[in-house]
Order: structure tokens, then sequence, then C-alpha cells
């Protein structure tokens, strides 16, 4: 086991660390999938699984051996493992273990889990905001490099969280950047925009519940009313990242909000009808200031509604 263990964060900076990947609810990504593979056959194990462990579940981005998106955290034993960031958790017999011989995947209708070993995933900041772990129905031990082998995965897992991350901030920056204009030389004023970052929660369970063609026929019916919903000739644009259900939006001139109202009102009838519900991250830019600076305001704000509003 990996001997230097970090402290653990704050609930809540953990929480917002974890929000702060836009990862949870999110589709199906092979790389992920390949991880839990590679754990499962490299620990011998019928079950492995990529855990998130949220407020009040733990839900898993990629799983092998096991049906169920989520559970609650309440009996996740990988909340037990991002208690100690940086240790591999590895449990021989769950039934011996007073924690767990009560828990229903060890001792009840849900199953019959006996071992597991779970290596936190741990943020450059020390946060643990989920694991890398593998279950099996019979008590056991891992060998030492198998043991390696669980802590390499879990820091490849970091790796691809951190490069989507950049990513998505790229991506978003990008485009802010080509709506917003540049300033004009000497003039008194730089021009300011609003830029909303609007977010729709749960795609997953949305894709679940319409399935993933009808979701993505809906989604793009919603981006031709929201872009007609713009007035012209003001350089407003708005724009949804590509498979996902998060749009940017670039709004100008004094009435910028009630463009935005206007938006908004497009979504509350989508969430009405469809049974969506989306957040909105909202912040005041200049065109003098870097887009990247307006872009994380924004996506400040987006998560602070998400803590106040728990959004999933």
């Amino acid at each position: 086991m990996t001997k230097t263990p970090g402290p653990a964060l704050d609930e809540t900076k953990r929480q917002r660390a974890l929000d702060g990947y836009h990862v949870l609810d999110s589709l199906p990504d092979a790389a992920y999938d390949d991880i839990v593979k590679l754990a499962s056959t490299v620990c011998g194990t019928p079950t492995a699984l990529l855990t998130l462990v949220d407020r009040d579940r733990q839900w898993f981005k990629a799983r092998v051996g096991f049906d169920t998106p989520q559970t609650s955290r309440d009996i996740a034993v990988c909340d037990h493992a991002i208690r100690t960031p940086g240790q591999l958790l590895e449990i021989a017999d769950l039934s011996q273990d007073e924690r767990f011989a009560a828990n229903p995947y060890v001792n009840g209708e849900r199953g019959a889990a006996r071992f597991y070993a779970g290596m936190p995933l741990v943020t450059p900041a020390g946060a643990a905001i989920g694991t890398v772990c593998v279950v099996d129905d019979s008590p056991r031990e891992l060998a030492d490099d198998q043991r390696a082998s669980l802590e390499a995965l879990a820091r490849i897992t970091m790796a691809l969280l951190e490069a989507g991350a950049r990513q998505r901030e790229r991506a978003h920056e990008a485009f802010i950047a080509d709506a917003v204009p540049a300033p004009i030389a000497k003039a008194a004023h730089a021009p300011t925009y609003l830029l909303a970052l609007v977010e729709l929660q749960d795609l997953a369970g949305t894709v679940a519940r319409l399935g993933e063609r009808a979701t993505e026929k809906l989604l793009q019916a919603l981006d031709i009313r929201l872009e007609q919903a713009l007035p012209d000739g003001r350089g407003d644009a708005i724009n949804r990242s590509s498979g996902s259900g998060e749009y940017v939006a670039v709004l100008h001139g004094e009435d910028a909000g009630m463009a935005l109202d206007r938006l908004q009102a497009i979504l509350a009838e989508a969430s009405l009808v469809h049974g969506l519900r989306f957040l909105t991250g909202v912040a005041e830019g200049s065109a003098a200031e870097p887009t990247a600076a307006v872009f994380m305001r924004a996506d400040a704000d987006l998560l602070d509604r998400k803590a106040s509003g728990h959004g999933h």
C-alpha cells in the first residue's frame, strides 16, 4: 500500500472539487470503461468500478460486473476509502468488518460481496473525489503488483479527468474569445458583455429515460430555439458543446440581461415539458480582461448554484 496518505479536505471543498470536473451524470466514455476492464483483469475480480462520491450517493462513471449506475453514499465502501487520500483501502472479508457486515451488498438481498480494494482518486489539491475499486464475492487479498496496478490506474484516471477539464476550459474560452469584440484603441471604456454557462443536469439519466437519439434530437431542437431567441446584429452567440448538455452564451449590450431572461424562459419550458433541469452560472465581463478570467467567474457561479441546489 502507499505509505504517504495526505490529509482529507473538508467535505465542502471536496465536493466542490468533484463538481469542478463536470463529469457527474455524464455519458459513458470508452477511456474510463477501459480503466475498469483493466482493473478487473489485473486484479482477477468479477467487478470493477470507477466511483465518484457525490453528496448523498456514489455514482459510477464506469463499471463492469455491476448493473446499478449508483448507490446511496451511506452504504458505499468507497466513502470510507476516500477518507484516507493516497492510501489503498483493502478489506479481505467485508462480512467480518463491523462497518460493513450489515451492508445490503454484503449480507443482504442485493448481493454477497466479500472482498474490496479501492484506490482513491485524488486531485492535485488533495481532494479525494472517488475511487478505482475492485470487488469479489470471495474473501481474498491482492498481490503487491496488483495493488501497484490499482494505484497506477487511479493516477491514470485522474490524468484523464484533468485533461477533460482543461479541454472543456479551452473550448469554452475559445468560443468566448471569438464572440467578444476586441477593445477599441483609445476608447474610454472597453465593451462589456454577459457570459452564461448553462448545464443540463443528469444527462446520463435523461438518456436512460428518453433514449440517446431522442435526447440528442431534443437538444438539437433546443439549440435552434435558443439561437433564434438572440437578437440580430448585436453579435450575441450561444453554443452547445458536442455530445453534452452544456451551453455557453455571450450576450452584449445594456439589455443583455433581457436576452438571458429569454433564454432562461425557453429552458424553463423545456424543463416543464420534458422533465429536464438546467443550472446557469453568470458573470459580467469586459473585452479588456482575459476571457479565461470571465469564464472562471461564471464557472464558479455555476458551482455555487450546484452546491445550493444539489444539481442531480
